[in-house]
């Protein structure tokens, strides 16, 4: 392999074959070069101004990935992270199934193109303990979830309490958590009815 193709490789290693065009611009490949890449088959284009080398395999999180790139601010820095009933099913909590995936994205975010019809953007602040790092995408961890959708009241009680319940029987939600989060008092309002179950 050349250089700039094994740059390009290396960044859509970490990002399960997926790279955008500003990525293989950086990586020595001009924009000029994208139409023959692609017809060459080695790039598949998945979306405007996403790519992947066609040498990795789909993988079953792949989706993921490819909406976070889609994210990305002007600096080409991915914005959204899986939350609310996503991160719930990324975690295997509850037996919700949702159809579109839901995202939560700076109060700033901003796109100039309309949001894809998959996508159901929340807006708000994610500290970094909020959030667990997967190959090539973030997602809330289970607490911060089950509160936000607590906090947004679009999912019954009854699958709050079975994904705060199965939570807490595999370890994924601690009760430390529960005594620094500032939800506090209605979570183990949820936990305690749990419990009597």
């Amino acid at each position: 392999m050349t250089r700039k193709e094994d740059k390009l490789y290396m960044i859509a290693e970490r990002q399960q074959g997926f790279f955008t065009a500003a990525q293989a611009v950086a990586c020595g490949y001009p924009t000029s070069s994208h139409v023959y890449h692609r017809k060459a088959g080695s790039w598949q284009r998945e979306y405007r101004g996403i790519y992947r080398l066609v040498r990795f395999p789909m993988s079953d999180d792949a989706q993921y990935v490819l909406w976070t790139l889609w994210s990305r601010n002007r600096q080409g820095v991915p914005q959204g992270v899986y939350s609310h009933q996503t991160a719930l099913a990324l975690f295997e909590l509850s037996d919700l199934m949702p159809k579109q995936l839901h995202m939560t994205v700076p109060l700033s975010f901003r796109r100039n193109a309309p949001i894809p019809d998959i996508l159901v953007l929340h807006r708000g602040y994610l500290a970094h303990e909020d959030c667990e790092e997967r190959r090539g995408y973030r997602v809330t961890r289970p607490l911060r979830a089950v509160a936000d959708l607590l906090a947004d009241a679009s999912v019954s009680k009854e699958h709050l309490r079975q994904a705060l319940g199965q939570g807490l029987d595999s370890g994924l939600i601690t009760l430390a958590e529960f005594e620094r989060h500032p939800q506090c008092v209605e979570l183990k309002n949820l936990m305690t009815a749990w419990r009597r179950k």
